[in-house]
This record gives C-alpha cells, structure tokens and sequence, in this order.
C-alpha cells in the first residue's frame, strides 16, 4: 500500500524541521565553544545551542540541564574567589585634592 500525499507532506515536513534544528543547533553549540577560548559568552551560548538541540533529541535535553549546573558551580567559585580576594585587597585612603605630578 503506497502511503497518501498528506503522509509524504508530513514526512517531508518533519524531517525538513529535524535537519533545520539540527544544523543551527550544532552551529550554534559550535561558536559557543569557539568563544570558550575567545571572547565571549561562551558557556552562555553552548547552553543556548542545547536548548535548540533540546527540542528535538533528548540527549541535548539532558546535555542542556548538565551545563546548566557546570554553569551554576563555574559562578559559585567565583563569587568566592571574589569574596576571598576582595578581603585581601587593601583600600587607600581618600586624597583631599586632585592628585599632584612630582
């Protein structure tokens, strides 16, 4: 039994949108981990190229909530190392006037 014209437009349509979320997906996870390495938002990016991926394979789904606690714990240590190093800094004391070249 051959299938119907709607069938075939819908198999078409499918598969069209798999390829479409697949390819800007993949270059999207792709310029985040070139910005890993470069300027840029990269972890940020990398998160934002699973979440395309996630809406059509689980395993970007899963690979999406990972970054997202790697990010959690990457911000935790540093806002620690923030807070360690910013008690370690001595603060001068305010001048009285505009600064005098010797």
């Amino acid at each position: 039994m051959a299938p119907s014209v709607k069938e075939v437009l819908w198999f078409i349509g499918r598969s069209s949108k798999r390829i479409a979320v697949t390819v800007i997906g993949g270059a999207v996870v792709a310029g985040g981990l070139a910005m890993l390495v470069l300027p840029g938002p990269g972890i940020l990016v990398v998160a934002l190229g699973f979440a395309i991926l996630g809406t059509e394979y689980a395993w970007a789904a899963s690979a999406l909530e990972r970054t997202k606690r790697t990010a959690g714990r990457a911000g935790r240590a540093a806002k620690g190392a923030v807070r360690s190093a910013s008690g370690r800094i001595r603060r001068r004391p305010p001048t009285d006037g505009p600064p005098t070249v010797a």
